[in-house]
């Protein structure tokens, strides 16, 4: 029996089972995104400083400072989509091991205070040109840079510890999507501001293997998510948007060598904007599917099914 022969659409009062988040989708999609690419560039501006040292030192620099941008802007946007903005302390009041909210919170919390403290050192060491404040630096960036791997990919399994069929049908892939998007996302921007052409292609290089990954995780999403909904695979897929632009853009970013610098520069314009558009674009499908109840019911049955 199929899907639209199983059930005829009615539900109690014609309600939908789930209701779909309450937060702002720009807001959301656009702190999810900052938190991505904050974590990413203090990740990448640690692994930069411990294999080449000062050879890579002003990228290791602007990586730092780019890690500013969710204790900053993301926090605000936090702030901004909650209903009682003045409340935001009261995330804070426990830590509890099993709520993705309260450990996304507390690392928001570790990853602004050794990200800020590592900014510090380094802004200061530039303008006092003391050494051994950079030796400080390299210390308080271990720290940022794990908290920094944790901002990546905890917002996937806040969605994903929800009803809401599209992010619950697979989390290991979204928080891969996340991820590889958050690296992406970064090593385009530390790119956008390279002078070196060493540097440029190595960051080219890492932005298009994690767009490789991500479009790979993407692609494993849709199939999952359409055999959620089926309860079973099916070669009829629901289009994922991204699996395009995203095919597009790593295209772009294959042949920088032969394309010129000012495309190479293009493309890592567009992985920023790809990366902010994937994120609304999860949190939109989200509220979709939350509000078409066949979807919600049927997630629901083959969640609850044995697994092989």
């Amino acid at each position: 029996m199929d899907e639209q022969s199983a059930w005829d659409g009615r539900t109690y009062y014609n309600e939908p089972q789930l209701r779909p988040a309450p937060f702002n989708n720009v807001l959301v999609g656009s702190y999810i995104f900052l938190a991505g690419v904050s974590g990413a560039a203090q990740l990448l501006a640690t692994v930069l400083d411990n294999a080449h040292g000062p050879v890579a030192a002003s990228t290791v620099r602007r990586g730092r400072y780019l890690a500013m941008l969710a204790p900053i802007l993301g926090t605000l946007c936090l702030i901004l989509d909650l209903h009682t903005p003045r409340r935001f302390y009261n995330m804070l009041r426990l830590i509890k091991a099993t709520s993705p909210m309260s450990l996304g919170s507390w690392g928001l919390a570790g990853f602004s205070a050794t990200s800020a403290g590592t900014a510090l050192l380094q802004f200061t060491a530039d303008r006092l040109r003391y050494s051994w404040l950079l030796g400080l630096a390299r210390i308080t960036q271990v720290p940022a840079a794990l908290t920094g791997a944790f901002m990546g990919t905890y917002t996937a399994s806040l969605l994903s510890a929800t009803s809401t069929p599209v992010w619950a049908a697979a989390p290991r892939n979204l928080a891969v999507r996340f991820a590889s998007s958050a690296v992406a996302s970064a090593a385009a921007a530390l790119r956008l501001a390279e002078r070196t052409d060493r540097r440029r292609r190595d960051l080219d290089s890492i932005a298009v293997a994690a767009l490789a990954v991500e479009l790979a995780a993407t692609l494993a999403s849709e199939q999952a998510e359409c055999q959620a909904r089926s309860g079973h695979a099916s070669r009829k897929r629901t289009p994922e948007p991204m699996v395009i632009p995203l095919a597009l853009l790593l295209a772009s970013l294959v042949l920088p060598g032969r394309l010129g610098r000012t495309v190479s520069a293009v493309g890592s314009l567009a992985s920023l904007g790809v990366g902010l558009a994937m994120r609304i674009s999860v949190l939109h499908r989200g509220d979709q599917s939350a509000r078409q109840p066949h979807r919600s019911l049927r997630f629901a049955q083959f969640d609850n099914l044995p697994r092989a």
